[in-house]
């Protein structure tokens, strides 16, 4: 599939596309060019490449040079591995190549800074949002800075999605082609923009988790309209899930019902006692996940949140049509959602879905008045000094989800065990060369 689709986006390709003259795309690893891309000194850095489906490896490539008048270097003291880093890892994003460097959560401190870089320079500790956004298109204005029209120029993704997303980085040529943060300098167009300051007394365990996971759980349940008294069930009890939960008590919900089939289920639970919890492993022969929730909430839960993602098919049927590329996402859990939630009731889908499913129920849809939200790839710029300042009073404690804290050479490693749930690993820490010792009450270093 990534063959196919990089050929049709050769085909495809006219001229800079979308993305604005200001803004060099597809430069996925500065050792690509060197001439072009890496910093003259010809430092090395470890990175973490993709390789091809099922397979990273820690590299050796070149530290990245300043391209655009607003572009960033930052080194790198803090990464992580997302459960969306996962979709890239099976091959299921379409546009990967071999060598593209991964990860799009990072925090740091500035290294350098273009001539037009404005409120920045060398030292800073910054936190890096997920998304490159230009901050002056029509959606950049508004906030929505996972929807700017100036940073991602892929011809496929408009044809299949009618507009194009921001560009994100190290996360395929289908959002831009930008290197990733699971290495040990990353270069960030717009800084400016992109970039976050981090005050003293934040730490960059708790700060690194604003790149995304935060903003992404928080966007979830805002966009969605989670609001006081409501039932709640999510799908998915990951990071994501997790902090939505966190943010659903938050927002006065009533009840919150978390959904998987393994040990993050007792671990959610542990962190907010008040959680309710559905292995849907467990359930009997012959139910199902709508059928023991309506047990659970009388006709049904307030509001669905999709937190785990389209890729991972239960039923034989959709994993033949997936395998057969006669789909791209299974439509099980949406299902599970329509006849789970009460007539009149909301979805919320922040779980990755990248093109088309099968066997949808529009009728339930239709004929129930459900309403579904698309929460689209999270908005960072809309929410992170608001969550910041949460960091900062102590009404959000991200370090809730924080279980390993691991070198950057053992991330390939991690990918593997953080893929298999294994080890009960939740949300990891990656430290760096430059990194600061842990932090008072997170994990110590475990080498995998």
């Amino acid at each position: 599939m990534n063959t196919a689709a990089n050929v049709l986006e050769t085909q495809m390709r006219k001229g800079g596309g979308q993305a604005s003259s200001s803004v060099t795309t597809d430069v996925a690893n500065p050792a690509s060019n060197p001439e072009k891309y890496a910093d003259p000194s010809m430092t090395k850095m470890k990175a973490l490449a993709w390789q091809g489906a099922n397979n990273v490896q820690m590299v050796e490539s070149l530290k990245p040079r300043i391209i655009n008048d607003r572009d960033v270097i930052v080194r790198v003291t803090g990464t992580t591995v997302c459960g969306s880093d996962l979709h890239l890892y099976h091959g299921a994003v379409m546009q990967m190549q071999k060598d593209d460097i991964l990860g799009h959560e990072f925090c740091g401190k500035v290294e350098s800074v273009g001539a037009d870089v404005k409120g920045l320079k060398p030292g800073d500790r910054v936190v890096a949002s997920f998304q490159i956004a230009c901050g002056e298109c029509y959606y950049c204005k508004q906030k929505l800075s996972s929807q700017c029209e100036k940073t991602n120029s892929d011809e496929l993704q408009n044809y299949l999605f009618g507009h194009r997303t921001a560009g994100v980085l190290g996360y395929s040529h289908l959002t831009g082609g930008f290197a990733g943060g699971q290495a040990e300098y990353v270069r960030m167009p717009f800084g400016d923009v992109n970039l976050l300051k981090i005050p003293d007394g934040v730490p960059d365990e708790k700060a690194l988790y604003l790149s995304d996971v935060l903003a992404t759980s928080y966007h979830c349940v805002v966009d969605t309209g989670v609001k006081k008294g409501d039932t709640v069930a999510i799908w998915g009890m990951g990071p994501i899930g997790l902090m939505a939960a966190y943010f659903c008590f938050q927002k006065g919900a009533s009840r919150v019902i978390g959904i998987d089939n393994n040990w993050r289920l007792e671990w959610c639970q542990s962190k907010l006692p008040n959680l309710e919890i559905l292995n849907y492993a467990t359930i009997p022969s012959g139910s199902s996940v709508p059928t023991e929730l309506r047990k659970m909430v009388d006709k049904g839960v307030d509001c669905a949140l999709e937190c785990a993602a389209g890729e991972y098919a239960k039923g034989i049927g959709h994993k033949i049509e997936m395998a057969l590329g006669l789909e791209n996402d299974t439509s099980e859990i949406l299902n599970e959602m329509i006849l789970s939630v009460k007539k009149f009731g909301t979805i919320g889908i922040t779980g990755v879905y990248a093109g088309y499913t099968n066997h949808f129920n529009i009728g339930a849809v239709m004929e129930l008045g459900i309403r579904i939200i698309g929460n689209g790839q999270a908005p960072v710029h809309k929410y992170w000094e608001e969550l910041l300042h949460k960091i900062q009073t102590g009404e959000v404690d991200p370090t809730i989800m924080l279980s390993h804290r691991i070198d950057i050479e053992d991330v390939a490693k991690a990918y593997r065990i953080f893929d298999a749930k294994q080890e009960k690993m939740m949300k990891i820490y990656v430290q760096t060369q430059f990194s600061d010792p842990p932090a008072k009450g997170t994990p110590p270093l475990t080498r995998l």
